[in-house]
């Protein structure tokens, strides 16, 4: 027994100070206990969404009310490029990637120059703009209707091999490996200069500037690789369903990500996945029940956010480390 005390007494110590690792291992077995494949994968495309938010509010401290553009962005770039083109889903990726990097390169520029509830506000009409853009351009993105029709290429490296990834168990682990390779990127990022200043300037932007950091920069290039990591959600989410709806682009789909850190832990690394799984798990059960499910999930929410002011995540990691 002394031995089994001692052995858990060294090893918990290891895994806590290797979350990559322990976030692997959890996601690996999600899929086994989830209550079906396609909800963890779901699960784990708007955690990935809702870690690029993260990024751009728990850990710089601005509140967009506009990352649906993002995460649209990348769904239409990657559904434009397939149906067009028939490419590879490598090339696919890429478009949505670049698209939704590009888009936030010029809407950071533009509404950076606000801050505050503007800011939000601004973040919130572009998105409209582009939701309407969407809605009328018709012969590009389908309109109302959604881009449908979307082929599903082969998971292929030309002359080397070509996988079929569009079973449940296949497509699941095809993001998470999207998934962990953001997570590495994103732990070396915060590890960085780049990250601590960034964590500086949520706490207080003009300490932070009289130390001679080019805050406007530091931000401007915060919202772009925010808004990449929701792209790369929105290209993957498109491969997912082979399909992009309009109300990908709609405010409402900014809310739900609002929605989703805020649950999970805004400024933790696992917490948008929790956020993500808590708030698609709970619309999955409820909507069973009634087509009036929001109606149920916002008081739960208004809950969560009176007892866990940190989040689920934020709030255990809090009593852990008492």
């Amino acid at each position: 027994m002394t031995t089994r005390k001692s052995v858990a007494k060294n090893i918990l110590p290891w895994i806590a100070g290797r979350p990559i690792l322990m976030i692997l291992v959890v996601l690996i077995l999600f899929p086994f206990i989830s209550p079906y494949k396609a909800l963890a994968t779901q699960i784990i495309i708007f955690g990935l969404l809702a870690l690029g938010f993260n990024i751009l509010y728990g850990y710089t401290g601005l509140l967009s009310f506009g990352h649906a553009a993002f995460f649209g962005l990348g769904a239409y770039a990657a559904g434009i490029l397939l149906v067009r083109t028939h490419c590879s889903i490598w090339a696919s990726i890429g478009m949505g990637l670049a698209v939704s990097a590009l888009g936030a390169a010029l809407l950071g520029f533009l509404c950076l120059r606000r801050r505050g509830i503007y800011f939000a506000l601004l973040t919130l009409a572009f998105a409209q703009m582009l939701y309407y853009t969407a809605y009328t351009w018709v012969s590009l993105t389908g309109g109302e209707p959604g881009l449908r029709n979307i082929p599903r290429p082969a998971l292929e490296i030309p002359g080397i091999f070509s996988v079929d990834i569009y079973t449940p168990t296949r497509f699941y682990f095809f993001v998470l490996a999207f998934v962990l390779a953001a997570l590495i990127l994103l732990k070396r990022i915060l590890e960085s200069p780049f990250g601590t200043v960034l964590q500086a300037i949520r706490e207080n932007e003009k300490r932070a500037r009289a130390l001679g950091y080019n805050t406007a920069r530091i931000k401007w290039l915060s919202f772009i690789l925010s808004g990449a990591f929701s792209g790369l959600a929105g290209a993957l989410h498109t491969l997912y369903i082979s399909f992009v709806g309009i109300e990908q682009l709609y405010w409402a789909t900014s809310g739900t990500i609002v929605m989703m850190t805020l649950l999970g832990g805004p400024g933790t690394f696992f917490g948008p996945f929790v956020g993500a799984a808590v708030f698609l798990s709970l619309e999955d059960m409820i909507s069973g029940y009634t087509k009036y499910w929001m109606i149920f999930l916002g008081p739960i929410f208004v809950l969560c956010v009176l007892f866990f002011p940190k989040g689920i995540w934020g709030t255990v990691r809090k009593i852990a480390n008492r």
